[in-house]
């Protein structure tokens, strides 16, 4: 089966910087995943043409089972505000969505801890640091049953802040400690993964660099496993959308990783 991960920049394009539905339909069926977890996610936002991403993503893969969970409420320059889970239907928001071809038999969403206050950070040819906000971060569990097995699938994506990524990441390996194996944990972890691999014990699946999406020289994008998974085949793939590559990976589950 194919699993992929993919930092959509709200279905953005760096070439126009444009938003296009038709492109990211494109893209997602160039995919062809069984299970895709998205990042950067709008739903009914000015700024992508009121369009339901999820959905979009939904129709364009064939998935039968999706869920999106709202990070942010409102839209930006508005009414920005911290997702509480009980948002209506077609409010406004942005947040992460995952989606599969097989069923979903139990889905479980995490919130994440959040800063509180802004925090000092020294950008890149800056000598001072500048006081920066992180947005909310939440992850979503999927319980899926697929031909080989049953697996479990996590999507998060999580703060840029390097010292609270860590406490964030770890906040969600012990939500899933309990959850059944074998377990992916999929998304952008803004860490490399050397990182990721040591702050949860899970092992890296797929090492390429899939940042900056031109020429990329990091990996912040990840798929991480636990229990009986092998992987088949990898790639970091350039679409027309967005700053990041999606990472594909083809795996076989019930063998030894």
């Amino acid at each position: 089966m194919r699993v992929a991960t993919f930092n959509i920049l709200h279905g953005r394009s760096l070439t126009d910087d444009q938003v296009s539905v038709e492109a990211l339909a494109r893209a997602v069926r160039s995919l062809d995943a069984d299970v895709l977890a998205l990042q950067e996610v709008d739903r009914n936002q000015p700024r992508s043409h009121g369009a339901d991403l999820t959905a979009v993503a939904a129709e364009a893969m064939g998935a039968v089972d999706h869920r999106f969970v709202a990070a942010l409420s409102g839209s930006p320059g508005a009414t920005w505000v911290a997702a509480t889970g009980v948002e209506q239907p077609d409010a406004a928001a942005y947040g992460i969505a995952l989606l599969s071809r097989h069923p979903v038999t139990a889905w479980e969403i995490v919130r994440l801890p959040a800063l509180p206050a802004p925090v000092p950070m020294r950008f890149s040819g800056s000598r001072i640091p500048e006081l920066v906000r992180d947005e909310p971060r939440v992850a979503v569990a999927a319980q899926v049953e697929t031909p080989e097995g049953t697996l479990t699938v996590a999507n998060t994506h999580l703060s840029f802040i390097r010292w609270w990524n860590r406490w964030q990441l770890r906040h969600l390996v012990r939500s899933l400690a309990s959850a059944r194996r074998p377990l992916l944990l999929m998304g952008d972890l803004n860490m490399d993964a050397a990182r990721a691999a040591s702050l949860t014990g899970l092992r890296s699946l797929a090492r390429h660099h899939t940042f900056p999406v031109d020429e990329p020289r990091e990996q912040l994008d990840h798929v991480l496993a636990d229990g009986p998974v092998r992987t088949e085949a990898s790639e970091a793939r350039r679409l027309a959308l967005s700053d990041h590559q999606a990472l594909v990976v083809d795996l076989t589950l019930g063998t030894p990783g």
